[in-house]
This record gives C-alpha cells, structure tokens and sequence, in this order.
C-alpha cells in the first residue's frame, strides 16, 4: 500500500517536470522565431535603403559612399548574394562605378 502512495505520488512530479520541458521547448521555439524575424526585418531594411540609392540606375559618388557603407550591414544582416556581390563591387571600385554591377542591384531590386 506504502509503495502505491509512493508511485501515485510521484505522477503529479512527472506531469509538471514534462510539462516544464514543453514550456521551456515552446519558449525556446518562440525565442528562435522571434530571432528570425529580427533578422529578417534587418535584412530588408538594409536591402531596402540599398534599393533607394540605384533605383534611378544612376549612381553617383555620393550613392557610391552611402552603398559603400552599407556592405558590412548588409553581410551583418544576411542580405542575398544577388545584392551583396555588385554592392561589394561599386564599393571597390575607383572613380568609375561598374554599370553592370548597378544593373545587377537595380535588377534584383526589381519587385
């Protein structure tokens, strides 16, 4: 009867120790979401002030510092391959930004 008590016992113990472990799944799921969507707001906040500068498809030397500027966040925030190459490339470029690299931002700033 002793060893009954004793097992019965221990189920309410059981419940809330697996019911602890889907509490702390749920807020470690709602942790990671929330994570994602940050990073996610960043990256096209970054990809959208890169689109702002060549939507005209004219580039000049002050677009060309403001998109140089904008390389390190853009990586930071995980903006596409299809951004970062040609805006890594008007950055390093002299005096004569590359049109095709501005073609290549403006076109993947296309909606």
């Amino acid at each position: 009867m002793t060893r009954r008590l004793a097992v019965l016992s221990a189920v309410p113990l059981l419940l809330m120790l697996a019911g602890c472990g889907a509490v702390e799944e749920a807020a470690g799921n709602a942790a990671s979401d929330a994570a994602s969507k940050v990073a996610t707001a960043a990256a096209d906040e970054v990809t959208k002030q890169i689109c702002v500068v060549v939507q005209d498809g004219v580039v000049g030397v002050e677009d060309k510092k403001v998109l140089a500027g904008l390389v390190s966040a853009a990586n930071a925030a995980g903006v596409p391959a299809e951004i970062t190459t040609p805006l890594q490339q008007i950055a390093d470029a002299g005096d004569q930004v590359p049109a095709e690299s501005v073609q290549a931002l403006k076109d993947a700033c296309a909606p």
